[in-house]
């Protein structure tokens, strides 16, 4: 009975995932009805404290977005970009890696894959380099990012552990600069160069290179209301680190019958500050909360929303009615060779697409099957699978957006511009997050 059940969660993934949208939640939410009035497995629990935490964290992008802080922090990337042109292969990862850790969600590269592939081919830099790695460098800043929906979901899951926000941006952090820097190596050199790739020569000869296009920068009243709610937004999230190094700073509540404090925990930490930051941007900056609601970043944290909650709770109906069987079967594996805990990661976030639906799912697995909480965080890494299938959107957006043809899906499908910058900055970060969280954690 267990592998029919199995064969309706992985056919579930598989139409939801093809479909995209939220249809990886809706279609996971007919597994569910089988599972619970079908077969008559414990409905399991969605993960509440995740989605509550996702919700917060779009609100507040949502106002800032609407305010034109998303817009100014995109133009204030583009500004660094453009002051080192032939540098471009370096400098465009980093800036990217920043802007995604300050924003917490990947979404905002697509405003800034143009302008890498803009100045590169201007700069005469093959647009592949810059491309490829900003795509793997948005991934990494996603992983590291204290608000991002991933990040959140592996908090919530060692939250009854000595692990914090804290512990876990200490050793992702660095773990993901080096990821970054041996992919940005890796492809720093790779291809011809932009002047004698034949397919770019071919399309220039043809004439089918477009100017470039742009958006008339912030000026005026709209860039006092972007810079400001950029910066209320960067100081909400500086605010939720601080109290993450510092727990005495979180508010007592209440005090127990042995006279230990009761402090807010971080879960609700940054879901208060998030919704509170939201509504200072509203009222200070003046933003449209009927425009916020419509944004870019609403709809798609919406559907991570969504997606997460089919996916996770179908996947909790599964576990709970399986438990003894899963760790039956697999603890032996998982405790003579952990690593392979990293290749369900890997494989289970290039099938979602999302990299919190991943960490949702596997997580509180892998905890049930004994492994310790520093080995969890130094896998964590593992998760960012998404470049492995040319499929995903910010791959098809930076192929898209190079103009020359040197950033491409090959004939073979898998042998696209992303997987060796991918590869690379994956398996390094992960090997440097499992010697870290060694260290630091144990």
């Amino acid at each position: 009975m267990i592998l029919v059940e199995l064969g309706i969660l992985l056919g579930c993934i598989l139409v939801g995932a093809r479909l995209g949208g939220i249809a990886l939640g809706t279609v996971s939410g007919i597994g569910l009805v089988i599972f619970v009035f079908a077969f008559g497995m414990p409905p399991g629990q969605p993960p509440a404290v995740v989605l509550g935490m996702i919700l917060a964290v779009i609100t507040a992008l949502a106002a800032m977005e609407a305010a034109g802080g998303l817009r100014f922090l995109v133009e204030t990337a583009e500004r660094l970009l453009r002051r080192n042109p032939s540098r471009i292969t370096f400098v465009a990862p980093v800036v990217t890696y920043l802007l995604i850790f300050g924003a917490g969600t990947q979404h905002v590269i697509y405003s800034l894959l143009p302008v890498i592939a803009e100045v590169a081919r201007k700069a005469g830099v093959r647009p592949e380099r810059p491309l490829s790695i900003s795509v793997i460098a948005a991934q990494q800043g996603l992983i590291a990012s204290p608000i991002s929906a991933v990040s959140v979901a592996l908090v919530a899951a060692l939250a009854g552990f000595d692990i914090g926000l804290i512990d876990i941006m200490l050793v992702i952090i660095p773990a993901t600069l080096v990821g970054l820097a041996a992919g940005t190596l890796s492809i720093a050199w790779r291809g011809l160069p932009l002047e004698e790739d034949p397919d770019y020569l071919a399309r220039l000869a043809e004439g089918d290179l477009a100017a470039e296009t742009a958006l008339e920068p912030l000026a005026g009243d709209a860039r006092r209301k972007g810079a400001g709610s950029c910066a209320a937004f960067l100081l909400a999230v500086a605010l939720i680190v601080v109290i993450g190094i510092f727990p005495e700073l979180r508010p007592v509540y209440a005090t127990d019958e042995a006279g230990v404090s009761q402090r807010i925990d971080m879960a609700a930490a940054i879901m208060v500050i998030m919704l509170g930051v939201a509504g200072v941007i509203s009222l200070a900056f003046k933003d449209s909360p009927a425009q916020a609601v419509k944004g870019d970043l609403m709809r798609s944290g919406l559907v991570a929303i969504i997606s997460i909650l089919g996916v996770s709770w179908r996947g909790s109906s599964f576990f709970a009615a399986n438990e003894v069987q899963i760790i039956e079967a697999i603890s032996a594996v998982i405790a003579e060779a952990p690593w392979l805990f990293a290749v369900g990661l890997f494989s289970l976030s290039l099938l979602l697409f999302s990299q919190a639906a991943t960490i949702v799912i596997l997580a509180p697995i892998g905890l049930a099957l004994g492994l310790p909480p520093h080995l969890m965080v130094g896998l964590y890494p593992a998760v960012n699978g998404n470049f492995f299938l040319p499929t995903y959107g910010t791959v098809l957006a930076a192929v898209s957006f190079d103009q020359t043809g040197t950033t491409r899906i090959g004939k073979y499908v898998l042998n696209h511009s992303f997987m060796r910058p991918g590869l690379v900055a994956t398996i390094s970060g992960t090997l440097v997050a499992l010697a870290l969280g060694q260290w630091m954690l144990t």
